[in-house]
């Protein structure tokens, strides 16, 4: 597809911003921060003490940006600042992260405090991205454009991990005394890595448009939120997508969550865990563009649907595995599916909604993403209780992946300019 030279700067510079914030998603969240938080901010605790306090700071951080990511989206949406809201809360996040590394040891509430306010920023600058999709990509590209992004964020995600993995285990490669202070200094390096790729979005993607008007207040747009939530009830393909979005983006995220416990109760070592997220990570960098384009040619339901029967498949062979070998393919699997299920998704909402509210619209989006993983982390848990074996946990995602897709075909497409 051709695209001008402009087109292609926009896109191009939208996308980066996933190389950009992956890496806080890879090193931080998933990475070093649960073991540093464990190991060095609480070692004076049980690690039982430690996971809660984690699990406390994770939560309060899902439950501000659910409390105000409609309002932000549609404050953003009125004045028309979809990108200086994104850099709003993405640069002060940036700065946040690089300030964990001097957290004194022992200081658990401090970490877990910013911690938390870059979560929030991770999170909100996220909302402002998506809604960004609109006005850089063409009805059209969209789900290669989506793609696209997902694809530089996996990439950027796992070259940054691995280089934190890398200094962690040979430290003196780099100059560094020890793991310890390698692991801190890659907060330091997430954070400016995350700083310095905000830049091509900053200067290359231009403010929509398209501006909803009125006078911004914080009482303009709760009216706003209110109005949206009105209207989502005529907008039936909208709000039957969120519902079916809901529950298999639950089932997405409780893979990722749950992934290395479950595979330390299958009894494999930690360093297997590691190669598998970096499998994921490198697979799904060519797997999330390739689905872009799949989704071009077929649809993007259909690819949705294809890579939800993936994940069924994943399943269930997971309840199986029993040598490393098996949950390296697994990983490999994941990565082929997971970035074309976030990818499409966000590209098929983007043609469903309102295009002058689609920083309002995309905060019910994420607020719904951010909420995913309630229902299946405690299944998960639940079913392996119940039946004595973590292993038959799987079902729980199984039951997800089959409601979210069974959902998901009754959606109007029609509805859609994609």
């Amino acid at each position: 597809m051709a695209q001008s030279s402009g087109s292609r700067r926009k896109v191009w510079s939208w996308a980066f911003y996933d190389w950009a914030n992956s890496g806080f998603a890879t090193v931080v969240l998933a990475g070093f921060f649960p073991i540093l938080f464990q190991d060095y901010w609480s070692a004076d605790v049980p690690a039982a003490e430690a996971n809660l306090r984690l699990g406390w700071a994770n939560g309060l951080a899902s439950l501000v940006i659910i409390a105000i990511a409609p309002l932000i989206g549609a404050l953003a949406d009125r004045a028309g600042w979809r990108k200086r809201s994104l850099l709003l809360f993405a640069l002060p996040a940036a700065a946040l992260t690089i300030a964990l590394a001097f957290v004194p040891q022992g200081l658990w509430w401090l970490a877990a405090a910013v911690f938390l306010l870059a979560t929030v920023g991770f999170m909100a600058a996220n909302l402002f991205y998506d809604s960004l999709l609109i006005s850089v990509a063409a009805p059209a590209e969209r789900h290669f454009v989506s793609g696209l992004g997902f694809g530089l964020g996996y990439l950027g995600g796992g070259l940054l991990y691995l280089g934190c993995v890398i200094a962690v285990l040979q430290p003196q490669w780099f100059g560094l005394d020890g793991p310890l202070q390698a692991a801190l200094a890659a907060f330091v390096l997430t954070g400016v890595w995350w700083a310095v790729f905000t830049l091509p979005l900053l200067r290359g993607v231009p403010e929509p448009s398209v501006v909803r008007g009125g006078v911004v207040s914080l009482g303009g747009g709760l009216r706003q939120v209110g109005e949206t939530l009105r209207h989502l009830r005529a907008h039936r393909a909208v709000w039957l997508f969120l519902l079916a979005y809901w529950l298999y983006i639950d089932g997405v995220g409780t893979t990722i969550r749950m992934a290395v416990a479950y595979g330390r109760a299958l009894g494999f070592e930690q360093n297997d865990l590691i190669v598998a997220l970096l499998i994921t990570q490198f697979v799904g960098f060519p797997a999330a563009i390739a689905m872009g384009s799949i989704g071009t040619r077929i649809g993007a339901r259909s690819a949705i649907l294809l890579a939800l029967a993936g994940y069924i498949g994943i399943c269930i062979w997971a309840a199986f595995i029993r040598a490393p070998w098996e949950f390296f393919a697994i990983a490999a699997l994941v990565g082929l599916v997971q970035g074309g299920v976030q990818s499409l998704s966000r590209s098929l909402y983007a043609g469903l909604i309102p295009a002058e509210r689609a920083g309002e619209f995309f905060g019910l989006y994420n607020l719904l993403g951010k909420s995913a993983a309630l229902i299946g982390p405690p299944l998960f848990g639940l079913l392996g209780v119940w039946f004595g074996d973590v292993r038959y946990s799987m079902l729980a995602l199984i039951v997800l992946f089959l409601a979210g897709a069974l959902l998901l075909t009754r959606v109007d497409l029609r509805e859609s300019d994609s």
